[in-house]
């Protein structure tokens, strides 16, 4: 289907792919849960696209997002995960691919295919568009038709979307993919994120009226009944 090389990714290229590189560790089961949580969500919905988005940096969000589209991918579906935070994107760092061309290209240049950008690993059946060039105006472009149209394409090739997006307080770019996307999950980051961040992007999305699914909350120490978890992984 693509034109792009299959990635093969090496066990010690990315910890924080623990799905991958860890897949019957206490933590991969844990996204196994959130990827059953999303499904029971959306029962009577054909859930396509997703939004991965938090109220500030640092939260983790662009790892949940990694994992959580390897663990889909894993349970057979054809999985596509976008670096739609061209501000500061770290997909492709993730994946440790290139980033010269990607979402941006696909948005600007008409000529340009999605089987020429994506790239497909090798042993997962995940695919991955990297963010490409920084561009001046990110919101304006995924507001635009040609994003529509893009998100149109993009259903048509694969049975889940998910969009790794900036913090929703700081730019609107998680706002408007938000109003786009059938859900949203919304990371919430131990002793990074106060009450008040959290009000205020729950009005946020609201105001577009997004479909929040779910908070993730992250690094998370749990203790009891013997039983320990720490996710401490960065974006």
């Amino acid at each position: 289907m693509f034109n792009k090389k299959k990635k093969q990714l090496d066990a010690n290229e990315r910890p924080s792919l623990v799905t991958l590189t860890r897949p019957s560790s206490v933590i991969a089961e844990q996204f196994r849960t959130i990827r059953t949580n999303i499904q029971f969500s959306m029962v009577d919905k054909n859930l396509k696209t997703l939004v991965i988005t938090s109220a500030g940096p640092g939260a983790g969000k662009s790892t949940i997002s990694a994992n959580l589209a390897v663990t889909f991918a894993m349970q057979g579906k054809k999985v596509l995960i976008v670096d739609a935070d061209m501000r500061k994107p770290t997909v492709h760092k993730t994946f440790s691919l290139p980033n010269r061309d990607g979402l941006t290209t696909l948005l600007t240049e008409r000529d340009v295919e999605v089987k020429d950008i994506a790239h497909r690993l090798d042993t997962e059946g995940l695919s991955i568009i990297t963010s490409g060039v920084i561009p001046p105006n990110p919101s304006e472009l995924l507001a635009s038709n040609r994003m529509d149209q893009l998100i149109t394409e993009f259903e048509d090739l694969f049975d889940l979307i998910i969009f790794d997006m900036p913090p929703v307080i700081a730019v609107t770019d998680a706002q408007v993919m938000a109003s786009k996307a059938d859900g949203t999950i919304f990371v919430v980051n131990k002793d990074g994120a106060d009450k008040e961040m959290v009000t205020k992007s729950k009005e946020l999305l609201e105001k577009v009226k997004a479909n929040v699914i779910g908070v993730v909350f992250n690094r998370v120490e749990l203790k009891g009944d013997n039983y320990y978890y720490y996710y401490g992984a960065g974006e």
